[in-house]
């Protein structure tokens, strides 16, 4: 295990805080890693989906940056774009 996951498993332990504001995080960030390659998979540039989505290309960075407050209409529509569909689920 590495210093950092070392490090985080301690802090997580021992402030309930963290560790839920960590894992909250992680979500929202793992979110747009998966945005951008599926995107990047599909061989297109932000720009070319912030066009046919009709927003800028700020928009599509944004949410590959900062998916933590992104609608699922928003994701729909990015998914569709890729010719993909959304699923959901509830663990």
């Amino acid at each position: 295990m590495s210093d950092l996951k070392k490090y985080i498993s301690k802090r997580k332990a021992i402030d309930s805080e963290f560790s839920e504001e960590f894992d909250e995080g992680y979500q929202s960030f793992k979110i747009g890693v998966l945005l951008k390659q599926a995107r990047e998979a599909s061989g297109l540039t932000q720009e070319e989906i912030a066009e046919k989505l009709h927003t800028k290309k700020s928009a599509i960075s944004r949410i590959e940056n900062h998916a933590e407050d992104i609608r699922l209409s928003t994701l729909e529509k990015f998914a569709a774009v890729l010719g993909r569909k959304l699923e959901v689920s509830i663990r």
